[in-house]
Formats: C-alpha cells, structure tokens, sequence
C-alpha cells in the first residue's frame, strides 16, 4: 500500500484515531501504564499522516514530537529501564 492508497482510507483512520483517543484516554484515568504509550503512539502516527495530506504543518509537528517520545518512553519500558 502506497501513501496515496491510504488517502482513500482517510475517513476511515481519523475514525479509529478517535476511538484509538478515547481509549487513551481511559487508560490515562485508570492509571493502565504503559498501555498509554502503546494505544497513543498509532494515534499520533494516523495524525501526522492525515496532516501530510492536507499539509497542516503545526499539527504534524506536533505529532511528530510527540511520537518520538512515545517510541523513547515504549523503548525505555521494552529495556526494562
């Protein structure tokens, strides 16, 4: 699947970012780490894709920032750190 393939799904993924957000959510409530990173790292991830299609730099930025830190904080948890 090519990046433009995706664009058809588009709908479709801002969708299940949305659910992918609420979960989060709970999980942040619940106090369910480090499940947080791991439901929150593909909804930044659908974010900056779906910014590259309709070029909202800030927002893309943002995610982008935000998924390095998701991928330190899995990475960290993964070496038992």
């Amino acid at each position: 699947m090519t990046l433009n393939t995706l664009a058809n799904y588009e709908q479709e993924l801002k969708w299940f970012a949305l659910a992918l957000g609420i979960l989060s959510t709970i999980a942040i409530v619940q106090n369910w780490y480090p499940f947080t990173m791991f439901v929150s790292l593909p909804f930044c991830l659908i974010w900056i894709y779906c910014a590259w299609l309709r070029t909202e730099r800030q927002l893309k930025y943002i995610n982008i920032i935000f998924s390095i830190l998701y991928v330190y904080g899995i990475a960290r948890y993964l070496m038992g750190a």
